[in-house]
């Protein structure tokens, strides 16, 4: 098991903690949580289509570094540390016009002071939409 407390985080604490920020705005959803992964929900709606009607790249990115950040802030002690976004990338595969979209991630590497988090989201039907790699910073708290 990879989280910080060798307990499962609840799922309910996760929606939470994004509540008054970018992914209640975007309607991400935690829904479930593993030994080692942690899976979210995005609906592909109004507020995360592109002009064109399809699911905007920027919100699966935001989809992508919000599921790896709370995953890698799972790992760490609150107490002592937070991770940060330091580097993304992401391949675009489907498109996708409505319903949801469901992000799943996983850890590559958990070291230190950094740690590389790989999220795989696909649509209702389980196809690949997006592949993303998501590099995080373990700081001191008191560095943040």
């Amino acid at each position: 098991m990879i989280w910080w407390n060798g307990e499962i985080p609840a799922i309910e604490r996760l929606t939470l903690l994004g509540s008054n920020s970018m992914p209640a705005h975007l309607g991400i959803e935690f829904v479930d949580c593993g030994e080692d992964w942690v899976k979210a929900r995005m609906p592909v709606d109004h507020r995360t289509h592109q002009p064109f009607g399809r699911l905007h790249g920027g919100a699966s990115v935001a989809l992508a570094e919000t599921i790896g950040s709370m995953g890698g802030a799972m790992v760490v002690d609150p107490a002592k540390f937070v991770t940060v976004g330091l580097e993304i990338n992401a391949n675009h595969l489907r498109p996708v016009r409505e319903g949801w979209v469901y992000a799943t991630a996983r850890p590559e590497a958990l070291g230190r002071t950094t740690h590389v988090w790989s999220i795989r989201i696909e649509d209702e039907a389980g196809k690949l939409v997006c592949i993303s790699r998501l590099t995080l910073a373990v700081i001191p708290v008191d560095r943040k």
